[in-house]
Formats: C-alpha cells, structure tokens, sequence
C-alpha cells in the first residue's frame, strides 16, 4: 500500500512570514522537514504543498516534489486535498512543514495502524502528558481513546478529568495515568480525504476550534497511535532558535 507524506508550507503566517524559508543551521526549515520524513520506512513519496512561488523555487533547488495550489485554502486539510486529487496513493499523511525536529518513526507509527486493519479511515499520534500544566492548558489539545485505540473526542479541556484526586495528587501521580496529548500528523485513507473538505462544519468542530472532531462527529474510525517522541514546533522566531540549539545537540 502507497503512502506518500504530504507537508503544507504556507508563506503567509501572522506570527511568522516567511516562516518554511527561515534557517535552521544554514537551511531553510521545510527541508530540514523534508529530510527527515523522507526517512520513514513506511513512505514512498514526499510532496511540499505549497501557495507561493518562492518556496516552490527553494523546495526545487533541493530535489523534492513541490506542487503549487491554490491561495485561498481555509486549512491545511484544503490544500492536502487538492494535491491528493492528482496523485495515486492509498494513504496520505499529513505532516505539519514547522515540525523540523520530527522523528521519522513517528510517522512510521501514524500509519501502521491502517496497514493493519482496513476499516481505519485516519490516524493521528498521541504522547503522555508529564507536565500538569500542559493538563490544563486549552493550547494543549487532549484525547481520550477507547480500548482499540480509536478517538473517542479531542478536547481543549483536561480530560479525563480524575474526580479523585486533589490538584497536588494529581501531580504526583500525573506519569502513571497515561492521560494524552493530542499531536498533530494525520493519516488519510485517499477517499476521504477528498471527501472531506466538502463537510460542513460541526457542532463541536465550532464549539473547540478543533477540525478533526468533524469527522469523529460524523462517525470516521481515527486510529490514535501513542508515541514517545517529542514535539518541536515552531510559531515564533523565539522557538527557531531554541530547535536550533536543540538540532545542534542530536
């Protein structure tokens, strides 16, 4: 089955223009991405999504596939799904193009699921939460999963919320519950990543600002793979240099 990673790379960003072209250790981010996701065993073709010329023109001068698409996307989903219409995969991932610290195994893990059992129509990851204020806070997206390890909801709040323990208990006892947060790379069977921009909102899509409860909403089997690498996202300049200094010290 063919799994080609797709990463969306917009020039236009409020808190950081420009940010897929800033340098990390002398190259631009999106190929630091670029690099690592195409070691993932489990992908066959990497593909940068992008609205801009000159990040067409950077992602060629390093030899990676770059499709240009339309500008005026309201998500990232959108744009994946303009380049999935074109291409012949059985599954797209989805890989967010300011992840420049991602582990390629983390993919690997994103997208075994759905090898294994056809009837998962996404996947995404999940890792513990070892800090309680990363429990409370609602830029800190939560999940809880059944015990076949399918999403039952995302939410900004803590959950689940353990009614037993007083605030310092919980604390203490935070490594051992396996409470989860949310990490954003998604797995898409094809078909239903063209079906999906043509989805209304829902509900609680609205209520949380949170696109992947449209489709638990409306019944997709999305398949949460936990994993016990970390995340280095970048929004600010601030946070290029702390991966900077983290990229130095791999």
């Amino acid at each position: 089955m063919k799994a080609t990673a797709i990463i969306p790379a917009r020039y236009g960003s409020s808190r950081f223009p420009g940010k897929p072209l800033a340098l990390i250790n002398g190259l631009p981010m999106i190929q630091h991405v670029c690099q690592r996701v195409s070691q993932a065993e489990m992908v066959d073709q990497v593909i940068v999504a992008t609205d801009d010329d000159r990040i067409v023109a950077a992602v060629e001068s390093f030899g990676v596939q770059v499709m240009l698409t339309r500008a005026d996307h309201p998500t990232g989903t959108d744009r994946l799904a303009e380049v999935a219409l074109k291409i012949d995969a059985e599954l797209i991932v989805n890989v967010q193009g300011d992840e420049p610290l991602i582990n390629p195994k983390m993919v690997d893990q994103a997208i075994a699921p759905l090898l294994k059992d056809t009837r998962i129509q996404m996947g995404t990851l999940a890792a513990k939460i070892d800090q309680i204020e990363d429990f409370y806070s609602p830029n800190v997206v939560k999940v809880v999963k059944d015990l076949n390890g399918l999403a039952l909801y995302f939410s900004r709040a803590p959950i689940p919320w353990p009614r037993d323990l007083s605030s310092e208990q919980l604390a203490a006892a935070l490594p051992q519950l396996g409470l989860l947060r949310h990490i954003g790379l998604y797995v898409y069977r094809r078909e239903l990543l063209l079906d999906y921009p043509s989805w209304p909102k829902t509900p609680l899509e609205s209520l949380e600002n949170l696109e992947q409860l449209r489709a638990l909403e409306r019944g997709v089997r999305l398949h949460v793979a936990e994993t016990e690498f970390n995340c280095h996202g970048v929004d600010t300049p601030a946070d290029l240099e702390r991966v900077a200094t983290l990229m130095s010290i791999e």
